[in-house]
């Protein structure tokens, strides 16, 4: 799997994401949940830049990632809207676990090596 190419995808979309609530959501989202938002889209483009900054590890070093780099896309930032469905604040812990194990794994297999 080209993980350089799915992180600058990824990279995109937060752009895209920031440009969305910046023109279209800041009239329609109170100053909290605006701020939620803002840091959802920061949030995942700091993780894209680190699934870049992974994909080019086995490049510069003699490590291959095995499981971590997928974790962060199993995660998708969630809105704080005022339209958003109450169920899936639930979920939100999950995908800032999964963010977490994603980082640690990757510990984990550097010190491996």
């Amino acid at each position: 799997m080209n993980w350089s190419a799915i992180a600058a995808i990824l990279l995109g979309l937060a752009v895209v994401l920031g440009a969305f609530g910046a023109h279209s959501l800041r009239a329609r989202f109170d100053a909290y949940s605006m701020r939620t938002y803002e840091k959802a889209v920061f949030y995942h483009f700091i993780h894209a830049l680190g699934l870049l900054v992974v994909s080019i590890l086995p490049q510069s070093a003699r490590f291959t990632p095995e499981p971590a780099p997928g974790c962060p896309l199993l995660r998708q930032p969630l809105s704080a809207g005022p339209d958003r469905p109450a169920h899936l604040g639930a979920i939100t812990p999950l995908g800032g676990l999964t963010f977490i194990a994603a980082w640690f794994l990757l510990v984990f297999g550097l010190f491996r090596q």
